[in-house]
């Protein structure tokens, strides 16, 4: 079934923008941050684009309290 979304209200189509786009938010970013990023290990950097990538919001939450510390910035 195709969602009709000619009858959502705005205040739903918000909920549901919200709900589709909060929790995409944080693997975007992770992923674009490990891009950015050198780690102690070209393996180390793969596992955690391979988390955020194929894990959705987990990988996404634990690169943003785990992984971002361990990148630094290249020189």
């Amino acid at each position: 079934m195709i969602p009709d979304f000619s009858v959502m209200s705005a205040g739903q189509m918000l909920l549901l923008a919200l709900v589709v786009i909060v929790p995409i938010t944080p693997n975007l970013w992770a992923i674009w941050h490990c891009f950015h990023r050198d780690f102690p290990s070209v393996n180390e950097k793969m596992i955690w684009l391979g988390l955020a990538v194929f894990v959705p919001v987990v990988g996404g939450l634990g690169y943003l309290l785990i992984g971002r510390k361990r990148g630094k910035k290249p020189l």
